[in-house]
């Protein structure tokens, strides 16, 4: 078995950055996280492949800098599986490809049900990862062989993944849409920061009353201010389960917070302070939150049959169309339109509807081109007939 060392002096770095610069081809490139173990959510390991000079596993907490590893291969193209998942910890330490091939998103637009690199590899390479270390803790240092080894395979095969998926979608025709695609992944902006990320808490929609939301909000914005210090994932020091079943029972003291049973996790009671500090806070506040957070966003699907029942009847009739399209492009339906875009015409479609003004709409949401020209006729008429049957309705009950 192949002994992997990691790349975690200036020397090794230097002798990578040489190596990689000299190989041929595009680059594979794969970053491990310590999702679940710490706060961050910054890269513990890169690897990256190239032929001609092998795999090399970069330790960023100890490189530090990497403006040499990006001046040497930042205009190579770059070859992620799921580059979503990777790009913003990539560029956190200031690694940033300029093209990119994406052999999960190059799976899905060629129809594969599963796509995780696993099943991908075994079906098109007929090699089979074991995939027994995904869910690790790579802030351990140091790390063990096992999981380098499993770090460098999952990039030693993308370069021949990548020129699989290449043939088979020049075959289907889907070159240019996956090119889109890729674009569209690489130049997308970030999600911004929730206005309410308390919300985001596991059960808050069981919590009643405002004053057990205060509670909930003051418990979680501690917890999370003694993560982010100790850069420990929130859940390990103190579940959401603790913080709800708290928020509902409102305890009136220190020592009934402390004899609370289900208020359980590492920190629950090294930190009781911080926690019935939290609770006092919450008990006392006057800045409420309301029950819902405002959104100026749309409801959700489930409301509209009552709320808006012709945007209901635009939204069932275009999915049942969209569906039976994507079924004959081997493709899974979110991918040939957002379903987040497919709601947001619906419930409010340009006037008068029809195929240019559903396409205008379409990219100023920024839908790729390709999408434009495979769904915009699709949805126009499927809202037409959605209203069609709707003026129709009442002469059959007549």
């Amino acid at each position: 078995m192949t002994e992997y060392d990691v790349v975690d002096t200036p020397e090794k770095y230097r002798e990578a950055v040489d190596a990689l610069r000299s190989g041929t081809g595009p680059v594979g490139v794969d970053a491990e996280r310590a999702s679940g173990f710490r706060y961050s959510q910054r890269a513990y390991l890169i690897q990256m492949y190239r032929r001609d000079s092998g795999v090399y596993l970069f330790d960023p907490p100890a490189i530090g800098d990497f403006t040499g590893l990006q001046d040497a291969i930042g205009d190579i193209p770059w070859i992620l599986h799921a580059a979503s998942q990777d790009l913003a910890c990539l560029r956190e330490v200031g690694l940033n490809p300029s093209t990119i091939f994406d052999t999960e998103l190059g799976a899905r637009l060629l129809g594969f049900p599963k796509v995780g690199l696993g099943t991908i590899v075994e079906e098109l390479l007929g090699v089979h990862l074991a995939k027994e270390h995904s869910a690790a803790d790579w802030s351990t240092r140091p790390l063990p062989q096992p999981w380098l080894t499993y770090a460098a395979l999952d990039v030693e095969l993308l370069v021949d993944l990548m020129e699989a998926e290449q043939e088979l979608l020049a075959e289907n025709e889907k070159g240019d849409i996956a090119a889109q695609e890729f674009q569209y992944e690489l130049d997308r902006e970030p999600k911004p920061p929730r206005a309410e990320p308390w919300r985001r808490l596991s059960g808050v929609h069981s919590i009643r009353g405002l004053r057990n939301l205060a509670v909930a909000r003051e418990l979680w914005l501690a917890r999370d201010e003694l993560a982010s210090t100790r850069d420990t994932a929130p859940g390990r020091l103190l579940p959401d389960a603790s913080i709800t079943v708290a928020a509902k029972a409102l305890p009136g003291s220190k020592r009934e917070l402390a004899a609370m049973k289900d208020f359980t996790g590492r920190a629950s009671r090294a930190e009781l302070d911080r926690w019935w500090d939290a609770i006092s806070r919450g008990r006392t506040t006057e800045d409420l939150p309301v029950l819902r957070a405002s959104s100026e966003s749309i409801p959700p699907p489930r409301a509209w049959a009552d709320r808006n029942p012709e945007a209901h009847r635009r939204l069932r009739t275009a999915r049942e169309a969209l569906t039976k399209l994507a079924i004959s492009l081997h493709m899974p339906t979110e991918n040939l339109l957002a379903p987040d875009t497919l709601r947001q015409l619906a419930w409010a479609p340009p006037e008068p509807i029809g195929t240019e003004t559903i396409a205008n709409a379409m990219r100023g949401a920024h839908v790729r081109p390709w999408q434009v020209a495979a769904t915009a006729a699709t949805v126009s008429a499927a809202f037409v007939e959605a209203g069609q049957s709707a003026e129709e309705r009442p002469e059959k009950g007549s």
